[in-house]
């Protein structure tokens, strides 16, 4: 095969994996395929947690020995330990396969690399690094979750030309257009978690679950960032309190919004955590360690603006999608985006590394890491309780 072929093929392998979009958490989404004489004669896609991984059913939906010659194109390096399903470069080395072709190397530090070394070793040829910047970004939530035990705390933002998210009126529907917004809930399916401030829930009610065309809607945990429960208050309450997703939400909050509500809460079937904090705000230190104990390995922010804010100050956003409108507002009283920084420098500046670059029509979306300066300055006059 040519490495034309090896990158035509390999993308198809990307194409089995992104069919499992969002459904193989904990494990990464990892798609493969056999190759002889130029055809695709077995494909496979991770499955749910515990099932079968990609390798093992693309060998599967072979039916029998591939044929001397036979390529196997795979998305992420071959697991080379037992699990619960049995070490893929075990079924790989059985199957007689001589030629296995590798988009990205597994991030994991324990394994990196081990498969090659265990393929190689049995006499197998190993070609790597095949559109691999395209696989490593495939799993970009269980990469920072395997490499960091931590979770991928990201955030969503549309913004004008000029980083605006509302007139000054607060009206803000549409900045962007319909395609960045169904993007949105595409990524909304990716991550275990979705979370809002009280702020937002409170002024639009929203949903907080993925619907895309074609698909049935589906709720990630929907976390509610309430230091004071003033979602709780009225008698009137959100529909992510009362919805036939309820048991999927979780309210974020602090002993100052009373354990009378709490228990209110509770009673609805609405699970709350509740951190101890000597302000209504609740730690993003704190909230990270929780997740880890409930292996939730992502969570997508949505905003308001405020807790948004908050987590830059924090320099606790890990990750950050920016949609941008060709909108212009130029009005320095129309709702910004972020605040709570005072930079003196463009290099105290907040950045984004490793970036990605997509169009939606006339919308544009910037994503990538954050990265923040040796020295993040705050300017404690603009930041407010939530």
């Amino acid at each position: 095969m040519s490495a034309v072929d090896d990158e035509v093929f390999m993308r198809r392998a990307l194409e089995l994996a992104r069919s499992v979009w969002g459904a193989t958490h904990p494990n990464p989404m990892v798609g493969a395929l056999i190759v002889e004489e130029g055809h695709v004669v077995g494909e496979g896609a991770t499955a749910p947690d515990g099932g079968p991984h990609a390798e093992r059913l693309a060998l599967l939906g072979r039916g029998k020995t591939p044929r001397p010659g036979a390529t196997l194109y795979v998305t992420l390096e071959p697991c080379s330990t037992q699990g619960r399903t049995g070490a893929c470069t075990d079924a790989i080395i059985a199957s007689g396969i001589k030629r296995v072709v590798v988009g990205a190397t597994d991030p994991y530090p324990a394994h990196s690399g081990r498969g090659f070394e265990v393929l190689r070793a049995a006499g197998i040829e190993v070609v790597t690094g095949v559109l691999e910047r395209e696989c490593a970004d495939l799993n970009l939530v269980f990469n920072h979750w395997i490499t960091r035990d931590s979770p991928l705390l990201a955030a969503k933002v549309a913004i004008t030309l000029d980083g605006k998210i509302a007139c000054r009126t607060g009206e803000s529907r549409w900045i962007t257009n319909e395609a960045s917004r169904a993007d949105v809930h595409r990524w909304r399916r990716l991550f275990p978690g979705i979370a809002v401030g009280a702020m937002t829930i409170l002024k639009d009610n929203p949903r907080l679950t993925a619907r895309r065309e074609g698909e049935a809607e589906w709720s990630p945990w929907r976390f509610v960032f309430d230091g004071l429960l003033r979602t709780v208050v009225d008698k009137s309450l959100p529909r992510v309190f009362t919805d036939e997703f309820r048991d999927r939400t979780i309210v974020v909050t602090t002993p100052h919004g009373g354990m009378g509500y709490v228990r209110k809460l509770r009673e609805l079937g609405i699970a709350v955590w509740c951190f101890e904090s000597p302000t209504q705000r609740v730690s993003f230190t704190d909230f990270r360690k929780k997740c880890v104990e409930e292996r939730i390995s992502g969570v997508f922010f949505e905003g308001g603006a405020q807790i948004v804010s908050e987590l830059v100050r924090a320099q606790q956003l890990d990750y950050l999608f920016a949609y941008r409108a060709p909108v212009l507002f130029a009005d320095d009283k129309a709702k910004g985006a972020f605040s709570g920084l005072r930079p003196e420098r463009v290099d105290q500046a907040v950045r984004l590394e490793d970036l990605r670059h997509e169009t939606f029509g006339d919308d544009a979306l910037m994503r990538g890491r954050v990265a923040y300066p040796e020295k993040l300055l705050l300017d404690e006059t603009v930041f407010s309780l939530r």
